[in-house]
Formats: C-alpha cells, structure tokens, sequence
C-alpha cells in the first residue's frame, strides 16, 4: 500500500472520531481556533477547513449550540455541546470502545490461528 492510500484511508478514519471528540472537548464552551489546538493536542490533528463546516453541520443538526462573544476586539463564535450532543457523544462513544473490542478479539483470533 502506498502512503496516499494509506493516508486516504486514515483520514476516513478519523473523520468519524473528529465528531466525538469535538461533541467532547465542546462540553467547555470553546471556538473554532481553540477547539483546533485542543483537538491536535489529544491526538486528533483537524484542519480548519475540515474543522468550521463539521462545526456548523452539527449546530444545524442540533448537537452544538453557539453564540457571539462580542467584547473582544474581534468577535468569536463560541460553540457548545447541546443536551442531544451529549445523548449522541456518549452513544458514539459506546459504539467506538465495542469496535475497538471487536478489532481487539479479531486480531486477537487472528494472531491464536497463526501459531
């Protein structure tokens, strides 16, 4: 496999966990730029073009809610997780740690049947 299909098919990957992880890290209010640092920072490097639409799809779904914070000189648009971002954030998480479990017990299946 060469690095772009590899590339290609970890970044599809990870664009599932990126959901998660925002729903999680936005239980704190945060903003766009911030919520790309700390996602980096947690092993999720986003770009920001990936990043603002996946923020406004999820408001428009009704999992983050948002508002201006205009005392800054610049204003920043905040976001934060709604009560359905919650239901949906422990959800996905239940189904990350069962396919984790799954891929866990099939390599491990694997691995017993080599030997």
């Amino acid at each position: 496999m060469n690095g772009n299909e590899f590339d290609g098919h970890l970044q599809e990957l990870r664009r599932g966990t990126i959901v998660l992880a925002s729903l999680q890290l936005l239980r704190e209010p945060g903003y766009g730029y911030g919520l790309l640092e700390q996602l980096a920072g947690a092993g999720f490097p986003t770009d920001a073009n990936t990043l603002y639409p996946l923020l406004r799809r999820l408001e428009k779904q009704g999992f983050l809610e948002s508002e201006w914070n205009t005392d800054e000189a610049r204003p920043r648009k905040f976001y934060r997780t709604s009560d359905a971002g919650i239901r949906l954030a422990e959800t996905l998480t239940r189904e990350v740690a069962a396919i984790a479990a799954a891929t866990d017990a099939l390599t491990q299946t694997l691995t017993e049947g080599e030997n």
